[in-house]
C-alpha cells in the first residue's frame, strides 16, 4: 500500500472513532512517517514532551511489510492507531494488551 492510501486508512480509522474519544485529541497531531530510525520495526509511537503538541506517529513501512494482506493491514493500522491514542489517555502497555490493542 502506498503512502497516500495508507494515510487514507489512518484518516478513516480516526473518522470512525466516537466523538468522546476524538474531542480530547484536538491538540494531538496524528502523523504518518515511513519508519522510526531508532526502532525500524516499530508500528507507532505516542510522543508528548510537554512542550509542543502531543503526537501520534504511525510508521507505514513496518506495517506494510508485516501485513501484505490488505484486510489484515487495515485491521493492524486500526489497532496501532487505537494503541497510540490509548497512551494519550494514560493507558500503559499492560492495559492495552489486556484490551486487545497490544
Amino acid at each position: 500500500m502506498d503512502r497516500k492510501a495508507f494515510e487514507v486508512v489512518v484518516r478513516d480509522v480516526l473518522a470512525t472513532l466516537p466523538a468522546w474519544t476524538t474531542r480530547p485529541l484536538a491538540n494531538v497531531a496524528v502523523l504518518v512517517e515511513e519508519r522510526d530510525h531508532d526502532d525500524p520495526d516499530l508500528y507507532g509511537v505516542y510522543d508528548d514532551d510537554g512542550v509542543g503538541p502531543a503526537r501520534v506517529v504511525i510508521f507505514r513501512r513496518p506495517l506494510v511489510e508485516d501485513f501484505p494482506d490488505v484486510a489484515q493491514l487495515r485491521a493492524e493500522i486500526r489497532i496501532t492507531v487505537l494503541h497510540e491514542i490509548g497512551h494519550h489517555f494514560g493507558l500503559d502497555e499492560d492495559r492495552l494488551d489486556e484490551l486487545g490493542y497490544g
